[in-house]
């Protein structure tokens, strides 16, 4: 699948793939490929662990 645009969660890298429950078009830094995830929806699926950019805050 094509995907094209910027990452929706740090909106600075290239998007090449699509969260698999929500859409989002994710950086592959930001999408977990064993879960088919991005990294808020990741999170989500496995309680207690914190995603990656722990620096960026959504408000």
């Amino acid at each position: 699948m094509s995907v094209s645009g910027l990452c929706q969660i740090c909106e600075s890298r290239p998007a090449q793939a699509r969260c698999e429950n929500c859409g989002a078009l994710v950086c592959e830094k930001h999408f977990d490929r064993g879960l088919g995830l991005c990294a808020d929806c990741a999170a989500q699926a496995r309680p207690g662990e914190q995603p990656d950019d722990t620096d960026i805050h959504r408000f």
